[in-house]
Formats: C-alpha cells, structure tokens, sequence
C-alpha cells in the first residue's frame, strides 16, 4: 500500500535532516583535533581532505577524501535501494550540503567535492567514474588539486544537461538536473580557483 502524501513528505524531510547531519561529519576536522591542528587555522582555512594533506602529510588527505566520498555515497545508496531514485537525489544533495555547510562547526564546511562524488557513484556510477578519470587525466597538467576538481566538476555539469536534453523520462530529467544544480553548487565552492583560471587566461 501506498504511503500518503503527508507520511511521504515528512519521510522524505526524515532523509533530507538525517543525510545533512551525515554529511556534516567532517573527518578533517576530527583527524586534524586528533593530531593537535585546527585544520580551519591552517593552510588554506578549509577543512578538506586537500588542505589536511598539505597540513599532515598525502596519506591522512587521501584517508579523509575516502571517508567524505563514502559519507556520500552510503547514505545515497541506502536510500536509492530501499525508497527509490526521487528520494535518493534529496539523500544525495543533503550529504553535500551537510558536507559544505557543516552544522557541527558553524554552518563551515569543505568544498563537497568527494561527497558529490559518493553521491553520484550512487546514482550515476558511470558518469562519476568518467568524471573521476577526467581529474586523473587532468591533474598533471593542472598540477592542483582544485583546478583538476574544476574541470572534473564542470564535465559532470556538462553531463546533466546533456541527460536532461537527452531524458526519455522523468526520472532521467530529473537525475540530469540534480547531476547539474549539485556540480553548480560545487563550483560555486571553487570560485577562487575559477578567478585565478580567469585571470591567467586574461593576463
């Protein structure tokens, strides 16, 4: 039997708040406390998986860029499994903005990167796996993390208008426009390295 309207609404604000506090986990702030660093202090300020391992060393970024990705996509893939595709896009969305806006240190946060890309191995694992070897690809000759994570991202909001325009089905439109909005928001977390991409193309 169908749930009603009211029971699917407050389920799905059930997953949005659940997912959010996931996401909201920040592993580079626990890592970093543990070894006696503020990583919001250090570095860049941000407290991501990048700006750790420039902080403590690659090992604990990568260790803490593994963690982000699966705090994404366990809770996305949980909830794809047993509620379905619509529910899943909200799951997925409200572990990155958890991730960006942590309510655990103030409403700060990473760049949602890795978590939008445990999001999307969920949902799309094709796609995200195509972005991930853009990155890889990239990434020698960007030579920064930030600008590879650019440039994936931007591939991946190029992928959701392409599956929207393409779409035979609602489900597949409204997969495109979540794959776009969430690549938006990620860049919109990248527009410092976007001004200086635009300043060197500029100069």
């Amino acid at each position: 039997m169908s749930l009603a309207v009211p029971a699917q609404v407050l389920l799905v604000l059930v997953v949005a708040t659940v997912c959010f506090a996931v996401g909201g986990i920040n592993p580079a702030t626990i890592v970093g406390r543990r070894r006696g660093i503020e990583v919001s202090s250090v570095g860049s300020g941000n407290p991501g998986a990048t700006n750790l391992g420039r902080v403590i060393g690659r090992k604990w970024g990568i260790v803490v860029g593994l963690l982000d990705v699966l705090k994404g996509f366990v809770p996305t893939f949980v909830v794809l499994r047993t509620l379905g595709t619509w529910v899943a896009l909200v799951a997925g969305a409200a572990c990155v903005l958890g991730h960006i806006y942590s309510p655990y240190l103030g409403g700060r946060g990473g760049k949602g990167v890795a978590t939008s890309l445990g999001a999307m191995l969920a949902v799309v694992p094709w796609v995200a796996l195509a972005a991930l070897l853009v990155f890889v690809v990239c990434l020698p000759f960007v030579r920064r993390l930030g600008d590879a994570s650019v440039v994936a991202t931007t591939f991946l909001l190029g992928a959701g208008v392409v599956l929207v325009v393409r779409a035979t089905t609602m489900v597949d439109r409204g997969v495109g426009v979540w794959l776009a909005l969430v690549a938006l928001l990620v860049l919109a977390r990248h527009r410092r390295n976007i001004r200086i991409w635009a300043g060197r193309l500029a100069g």
